[in-house]
């Protein structure tokens, strides 16, 4: 399975295939651009576009002798600082030498006249991508390994040093819980017709003063779950970490919270195991996925563990919050608004329980 982008759209388009150009381009225009700027191109060229990638959308290149990807931002008017592809690509060129799998980039072109936005060419990754936290299509007796190989990775990304790899500048360091939290509490309280959670405005009046001391920065890739990324068709081993898009320079215990909330996500809002017995599904515990990170990045533990977590629910909270909002009013362009609309009260729940274990 190949493969397609750096966006869960994009990802899932990976296993539906590619066809139609619904968003067009001038193709002789690209062909001469990657015959002057990809080592090795020769055409003819064949392009498809997946059937995901509604946030930049995302193509499959194909010659006589190589498969590409093409990750371009839509054209027309965009908000500031949104679809930058040109970013994605820059992270994924920096950390190219490190122990962070990524997707070999070709080129990249912010020239709006080649193909009317700017876009990067990338390798297609040959893998598979693993929807299920549980790695229910992996032997029970592998399961382990596949968790270790990703806790690996995201050790070795918080491990990275972002400023000799040229990402000094990549986001604002410090002071990033108390950025996140006021950022994404003025989004939820400033769009009324979306409503207000009772277990929503509890997280907002105590994460300010619950921040934990001490700061951290790293580079954090925002969301980081076992399917995004690719994994070697029959090892323990990724192969490239994929979407990018949220990526930036903020805490580690962030990310690595994120990520480990995979125990407690209802399978059905993202990929999480949803109150599952890891033991019986032959995966570490929580507690011992937690202590295996705390070792590869010289930890000695985790204090208020919980506070990372309810912080990352409120976060994600916020988000389908948005969601709500934009459905509300009619200009949600997710066709799983809805989904994402039920699960917000249970997500807010679940960031209250957190809350309540820290304190």
């Amino acid at each position: 399975m190949a493969a397609d982008g750096n966006t869960p759209d994009a990802i899932a388009a990976a296993n539906r295939g590619a066809g139609e150009v619904r968003s067009a381009f001038d193709q002789a225009a690209l062909e001469r651009w990657l015959a002057a700027n990809v080592p090795g191109f020769a055409g003819p060229l064949t392009v498809e576009q997946f059937n995901g990638g509604q946030s930049n959308p995302t193509y499959r290149l194909t010659t006589p002798g190589a498969r590409y990807v093409l990750r371009r931002k839509p054209p027309g008017a965009t908000l500031k600082g949104a679809h930058d592809v040109v970013r994605e690509a820059r992270v994924q060129q920096a950390l190219a030498p490190s122990e962070v799998p990524v997707a070999r980039i070709f080129g990249v072109c912010d020239d709006d006249s080649v193909i009317g936005s700017a876009f990067y060419v990338m390798d297609m990754v040959e893998g598979r991508v693993i929807w299920d936290a549980a790695f229910g299509e992996v032997p029970k007796a592998e399961r382990a390994a596949y968790y270790d190989e990703m806790n690996r990775v995201i050790a070795a990304l918080h491990s990275v040093d972002h400023v000799a790899l040229g990402l000094a500048d990549y986001g604002k360091p410090g002071n990033y819980f108390a950025r996140q939290v006021g950022r994404w509490t003025r989004q939820y309280l400033e769009d009324d017709l979306a409503g207000r959670d009772p277990d929503m405005d509890a997280l907002v009046e105590w994460l300010p003063g619950a921040i934990p001391e001490g700061d951290e920065t790293t580079i954090v890739h925002g969301d980081f779950r076992c399917d995004n990324m690719i994994f070697h068709p029959t090892e323990p081993r990724v192969l490239a970490v994929l979407d990018w898009e949220l990526s930036t320079l903020g805490h580690p215990l962030a990310d690595f919270a994120y990520h480990a909330m995979m125990y407690s996500m209802p399978a059905d809002i993202v990929a999480g195991l949803g109150g599952q017995d890891p033991v019986a599904l032959g995966l570490p515990t929580e507690a011992e996925y937690v202590a295996t990170y705390c070792a590869r990045t010289g930890r000695s533990g985790i204090a208020d563990w919980d506070f990372y977590v309810a912080f990352n629910y409120f976060r994600l909270a916020a988000i389908f919050h948005g969601i709500k909002g934009r459905a509300l009013r009619g200009t949600a362009s997710n066709a799983k608004a809805h989904e994402r609309i039920t699960a917000f009260p249970r997500l807010t729940r679940l960031g209250r329980e957190a809350m309540e274990r820290c304190r």
